[in-house]
């Protein structure tokens, strides 16, 4: 049988605001991160404000009636 040591309640509570902050620093590293590669991203030559959106679609009426049923309605006409 393993001899566990029992902490005092006060010590728990310590440990686990602790645990909390680390937590809390260690997403904070990783947003400072990400907001340094979008600063990156941007400040180089080729980066535009539509480069990171994708493409649109344009549907017309005339090829919303001619696609396929999707078969998840059961009674398509």
């Amino acid at each position: 049988m393993t001899n566990r040591v029992s902490s005092a309640p006060q010590e728990v509570e310590k440990m686990c605001r602790q645990a909390e902050r680390d937590h809390e620093s260690r997403k904070l590293l990783v947003l400072l991160e990400r907001v340094k590669q979008q600063i990156a991203v941007r400040q180089s030559p080729t980066w535009s404000v539509d480069s990171h959106k994708p493409p649109v679609t344009v549907i017309s009426s005339r090829s919303s009636s001619l696609r396929a049923s999707s078969g998840t309605a059961p009674f398509d006409r």
